[in-house]
């Protein structure tokens, strides 16, 4: 049997050798109490038996009157042993006799608290002999009256009861003595028996009881370790046998439980590791928690080299401190989106898009951070000859008003061109008033071929297709640019298009045709929505961010449909592509912005792009 005990052994012992420790103590004190009591009635029958027999000597030599016999006789009363004094008292209270002479030289007056100690209680409660403490000793006073019988009265007034009163003072420190002794044998006793109780207890406990509860520790370690088919002994009908069989029945279920979990996460993780993209579960330190078979092919380790590392110890590709969404997104508490560019093999660049979402616990603190990373390298290309294609599709829309735009001032050219020729090749001398009419026709020539050379930079711009990093882009310029080319399409649909009043100084970090052909978009879209006499508007205003609004007074947009004009092919009017409002929010991404619209059917629409300013340190996370 081992020595060593659990918590809830050493908590019975202790529980039993203090129940069965008060038990002993409680009955010991009271035995005790009794056992005194038993030995004060005792030797108070002994002392007033003694003091009767005193009393009776005494009287017989009264009645011979010699007092010398009577003084001999008290004091050889006073040295038996046990016997502290005997006194004999006349009516007033005086000693006559005493086998002590200090002691009646005392006070033994009524008012003394020697005598205090019976005479405080009415005649009826007094007791024949009481305990009282003196200075010097513990007594036991027996007070025997010695009445005035008829052959006392010969010497005695028969007006008195009583001629005197004999007092016997027995040692009661004798009497605490004995019980001490006794009360001593009985606590070793007492204690010897509460040993061997406690073992006998003890015994049981540990066989009947700890013994069988350790069946369940040991199952319930074995469970643990995985050995699910362990189960305890369900011998015997008692209440230990019957939880035996309620922990088998829970065991059961745990086990099933278990049994499904392991069968749901074996699923989950085929499932995880069936997805293409990138999944990895971090910790609030950034080290890899869980991950699918794509991560580990992405940073090029085997799972458990993956497992407890930090994401920024691994191969090259990840994002840096600067931009880490995981950072961001244990700081925030909000889901985070971030492009990244990493080399692969043969010098080509993979695009790839990192999506990041909290696991939040009840309070909001974020526990872990899930990552996917997704390669778009595929879609942008795709969204490249998207963006290429609808291009195309604008500037077929552009043709018409663009070819008039450019006639006009060609017609004007051509007529001044003429006149300059006819004063040439007039026979006359050229006067003054041919030579003023010829420079007035060369200016007019001169501006209006100006002004067809910016309308086609403008157009070959935007049918160019050329992407170039961002730069510090004049917003007015690119207004007063984008009003030029649509004009033409504004005027030939009975649509008034106008340029607002922008803030001097007003620049943008942008791609100048990125901006444009996202301008462009929104303000064909405008004029489209509008029927004759309707009104289109642009306007710019800002400072560290920059706000440009595309204004109509249209048709406008129903709620329902708002949700949804900015995802790929949808489109809700006949004969379009669905592809422009999505190609422009990507294009205003890509730069650090974001497009937001407000509509209200039967009165218009207004879309707001909101640009980062030339002064704020955002930057794109590729080249355009």
């Amino acid at each position: 049997m081992r020595l060593r005990m659990n918590s809830m052994e050493a908590g019975l012992a202790v529980g039993i050798t203090l129940a069965v420790a008060v038990a002993c103590g409680l009955g010991t004190y009271f035995y005790s109490l009794r056992h005194y009591q038993s030995l004060l009635v005792t030797a108070r029958n002994n002392a007033r038996a003694q003091g009767e027999l005193i009393r009776v000597a005494l009287e017989h030599q009264m009645m011979e009157n010699d007092r010398s016999l009577i003084d001999k006789m008290i004091r050889s009363f006073g040295g038996e042993p046990g016997v502290v004094s005997v006194m004999l008292l006349d009516r007033d209270g005086h000693a006559r006799f005493s086998s002590s002479p200090q002691e009646a030289s005392s006070d033994l007056s009524i008012e003394s608290p020697t005598c205090q100690a019976c005479h405080r209680f009415p005649p009826q409660e007094r007791a024949s002999s009481r305990v009282i403490e003196t200075a010097d000793h513990t007594l036991l006073r027996t007070v025997v009256p010695i009445w005035n019988r008829e052959r006392c009265q010969s010497c005695h007034d028969p007006a008195n009861k009583i001629n005197g009163i004999l007092i016997v003072d027995l040692d009661a420190a004798g009497i605490r003595a004995t019980m001490n002794r006794d009360l001593r044998w009985m606590g070793v006793g007492s204690g010897a028996m509460i040993l061997v109780l406690i073992g006998a207890i003890g015994s049981v406990v540990r066989i009947v009881v700890m013994r069988r509860l350790q069946r369940f520790e040991t199952v319930a370690r074995h469970i643990a370790a995985g050995e699910l088919d362990r189960r305890v002994p369900e011998d015997g009908s008692d209440t230990v046998s019957w939880l035996a069989h309620e922990f088998n029945m829970m065991a059961d279920s745990t086990t099933g439980l278990l049994s499904q979990v392991r069968d749901e996460r074996e699923r989950l993780e085929t499932v995880i590791n069936s997805i293409d993209d990138a999944i990895v579960v971090l910790d609030p330190e950034r080290k890899v928690i869980a991950a699918n078979d794509a991560f580990l092919r992405r940073a090029g380790g085997s799972r458990p080299e993956i497992l407890g590392c930090s994401c920024g110890q691994m191969a090259a590709g990840m994002c840096g401190p600067s931009d880490c969404p995981t950072l961001a997104c244990l700081r925030t508490g909000e889901p985070q989106v971030r492009i990244c560019e990493r080399q692969i093999g043969d010098g080509d660049v993979a695009i790839e898009e990192v999506h990041t979402s909290p696991i939040v616990d009840a309070s909001g603190r974020v526990l872990q951070v899930v990552e996917v990373w997704r390669d778009i390298s595929k879609r942008r290309a795709a969204e490249a000859q998207l963006a290429e294609s609808h291009r195309l599709a604008s500037l077929g829309m552009l043709a018409s008003g663009f070819s008039h735009e450019l006639n006009t001032p060609l017609a004007t050219v051509l007529a001044c061109v003429e006149g300059i020729l006819r004063c040439l090749q007039s026979e006359a001398a050229l006067g003054s008033e041919d030579q003023g009419r010829m420079g007035e026709n060369a200016r007019i020539a001169r501006e209006q071929l100006l002004r067809c050379r910016g309308i086609t930079q403008h157009f070959l711009q935007l049918s160019s297709g050329r992407a170039s990093p961002a730069e510090v882009v004049d917003a007015r310029a690119v207004l007063d640019a984008v009003g030029a080319l649509i004009a033409p399409t504004a005027r030939a649909a009975s649509v008034e298009f106008g340029v607002g009043d922008a803030p001097e100084g007003l620049h943008v970090r942008f791609n100048e045709a990125d901006l444009q052909h996202v301008l462009l978009n929104l303000a064909l879209n405008a004029v489209q929505a509008c029927g004759p006499n309707g009104h289109v508007r642009l306007d710019a205003a800002g400072d560290d961010s920059v706000r440009i609004r595309v204004t109509d007074d249209g048709c406008g947009i129903p709620p329902q449909v708002q949700k949804q004009i900015f995802e790929p092919f949808c489109s809700f009017r006949k004969g379009g592509t669905g592809l422009g409002l999505f190609l422009s929010m990507n294009l205003v991404r890509r730069w650090g912005g974001d497009i937001t619209v407000h509509s209200v059917p039967g009165k218009g629409s207004c879309f707001e792009l909101t640009l980062p300013g030339a002064g704020s340190g955002r930057t794109s996370t590729e080249t355009a």
